[in-house]
């Protein structure tokens, strides 16, 4: 007797739903991505007890009709393609035919559905079709599931707490949201609404509602193009930053994936401008062909595989790095709020103190009728209404604009007078918009070290080796040594084979005497293999920083007036003098206005 049986139905969908239903988060992306695809302007979901108890999607696309209601919980039924080479040209969200079918084997699901003619309740509880009748509705869906592991409490154990669930609900849904701003979505956790967009498409105003008006306001629109991609979105000046990559999305083709690689192409883009272990609050969608793209990695759908991927790295990297380097980066202080008083000067008369206190013993005052007690004042309504004015007006004032669209560079160093210097530190400055405090440290960082980039970026002089370098490599970085040698020419070094496993270097550049030559040509060649960029100002980037911070003025040095005024001229002329290498600010601002309010003017 064959050992080998083919599993039923309801195992085999059990068994998918661990791919496609880890959590109520995933029930709603699977379900909210149906209702994108189903042409929907408006989608409601309504969680209880962050998902585990009840779910509800519901929209306002195109509905089915009864034979479509009941062929979409069979498994691999789907509307999206129709056949196997329509896997190259996938433009929906969906299109496995798998979630339906395993979310159903896993819990209790209502379906009511109507095309606008025919409408039709389907229930299922755990695999099995209960019901499927009319159902008076109107056109569009809606999907309850309930009851959710509840037949599989292995899975229903690992659950987190309602509030995580939710948490994790309430991201996607933001996630949506940024990736559609056209679609208008509410989300409702426990009776409460937690979150809604007005479906505007304007992405600057989800923005807004997510991260507030202080990120909004420091919104960059973003856009670049080549010959296969088109990039949109918006980025944030490095002045607000992460602990996580969690603020960073993009979005390929609408869709919302896991792309670790552009992740670090966006990372290298700001490196210049923000802090390590930092990271930026970034919002892109890139547009290509569907064929470049291809989503059949996973049933649940978070990773993806692109061709051209290097070059759409390269692409994003240099954008935002251009971006970021044409716009004013300084800093402004955060000013405490204006001091008060606190205590009211008294009269030193202690004979009228005495008769006064007499007076009110003899005379006590009535007591005041207690008045209603209000719970909003009129005045306290009059400031939320001015709040909520100066709110929107801010957010028109964001949004004139609705396409973003690149900037050409515009340098804007304000122009600074030098007042002197505090603690032998740093460098005091009046400038238009208040008072420039400069760090001497950081700022001689930036200079120097933009200094030394183009001195090993033009051609060096060249030091014949008195024993050639001898790396051992591979066949095939052989066989493409004119490859390499093209990609690495710009750091002056030429690699020539010396039998089938071996190159050698018979000349350096005089800066690389500087360094390790051996590990360094390594790296060279370990960057090479990696496809990454072979540039020497990105692989060395902290020995530059380095050489730039041993050479610069220290802290707790004293400075004339011609050395500080000096030092604020080099800082103008660099091409970002807003961050020291390593990514901290080289001066902030303190708004005048601010200042005055200390001082109750």
């Amino acid at each position: 007797m064959g050992k080998i049986r083919q599993l039923d139905t309801q195992t085999a969908n059990m068994i998918a739903a661990g791919e496609v239903v880890e959590r109520p988060m995933g029930i709603v992306k699977e379900l909210v991505e149906n209702a994108i695809d189903a042409g929907s302007t408006r989608i409601t979901v309504i969680t209880e007890e962050g998902g585990i108890q009840k779910i509800t999607v519901q929209d306002d696309g195109c509905g089915m009709d009864s034979s479509d209601a009941q062929m979409a919980f069979a498994r691999h039924a789907t509307s999206k393609i129709l056949s196997h080479s329509d896997l190259w040209n996938i433009s929906t969200l969906g299109f496995r035919g798998e979630a339906l079918p395993s979310i159903a084997s896993v819990s209790k699901v209502v379906l009511c559905t109507s095309d606008g003619t025919d409408a039709t309740r389907i229930e299922i509880e755990y695999g099995k079709v209960i019901s499927a009748s009319p159902y008076p509705c109107s056109q569009g869906t809606q999907i309850t599931v309930s009851g959710l592991f509840y037949r599989t409490p292995a899975r229903l154990k690992h659950m987190r707490s309602a509030n995580y669930e939710n948490s994790l609900i309430q991201t996607v849904i933001g996630k949506f949201a940024l990736s559609h701003p056209e679609i208008a979505f509410h989300f409702i956790s426990d009776g409460r609404d937690a979150f809604q967009t007005t479906g505007s498409g304007d992405l600057l105003e989800v923005i807004f509602q997510l991260y507030g008006r202080s990120t909004a306001e420091n919104a960059l629109p973003f856009a670049c193009a080549d010959m296969d991609y088109e990039v949109e979105g918006y980025l944030v000046r490095p002045l607000i930053t992460r602990a996580s990559r969690n603020a960073m999305h993009i979005f390929l083709n609408g869709r919302m994936v896991r792309t670790f690689k552009l992740y670090k192409a966006v990372q290298d883009g700001y490196e210049d401008f923000i802090v390590k272990g930092r990271f930026p609050i970034v919002v892109m969608n890139v547009k290509m062909d569907p064929h470049l793209l291809d989503v059949n990695v996973h049933p649940s759908k978070w990773e993806v595989r692109l061709s051209k991927e290097i070059q759409l790295e390269n692409l994003i990297r240099d954008n935002v790095r251009k971006t970021l380097s044409g716009n004013v980066l300084a800093p402004k202080a955060e000013v405490s709020k204006s001091r008060t008083r606190y205590y009211e000067p008294i009269s030193f008369d202690t004979d009228a103190l005495i008769r006064e206190t007499i007076q009110k013993e003899e005379k006590p005052e009535p007591a005041p009728k207690p008045e209603p007690v209000q719970y909003m004042t009129e005045e306290f309504r009059e400031s939320l209404r001015k709040e909520a004015e100066q709110d929107a007006e801010i957010l028109r004032s964001l949004t004139a604009e609705k396409k973003p669209e690149y900037k050409a560079e515009q340098r804007s160093f304000p122009a600074m007078e030098v007042i002197g210097q505090l603690h032998e530190k740093f460098i005091l400055c009046a400038c238009e918009a208040g008072l420039a405090v400069i760090d001497q440290h950081a700022a001689q960082e930036r200079v120097h070290y933009e200094e030394y980039q183009k001195i090993l970026n033009q051609d060096p002089a060249m030091v014949p080796c008195l024993i050639p370098h001898t790396l051992h490599v591979t066949d095939d970085i052989v066989q493409r040594l004119d490859e390499l040698n093209e990609a690495v020419k710009d750091i002056h070094v030429r690699f020539e084979a010396f039998g089938h496993d071996t190159l050698i270097v018979h000349e350096v550049p005089v800066w690389m005497t500087q360094l390790e030559e051996d590990a360094f040509l390594e790296d060279v060649l370990d960057q090479f293999r990696n496809e990454r960029e072979t540039k020497y100002t990105r692989m060395e980037k902290k020995k530059i920083a380095t050489m730039a911070c041993h050479h610069s003025i220290r802290f707790n040095k004293s400075l004339t007036m011609e050395e500080m005024k000096e030092a604020v001229r080099q800082l103008s002329l660099c091409e970002n003098p807003y961050h020291c290498p390593h990514g901290r600010p080289t001066f902030i601002i303190m708004d005048e206005k601010e200042l005055t309010k200390e001082f109750l003017r």
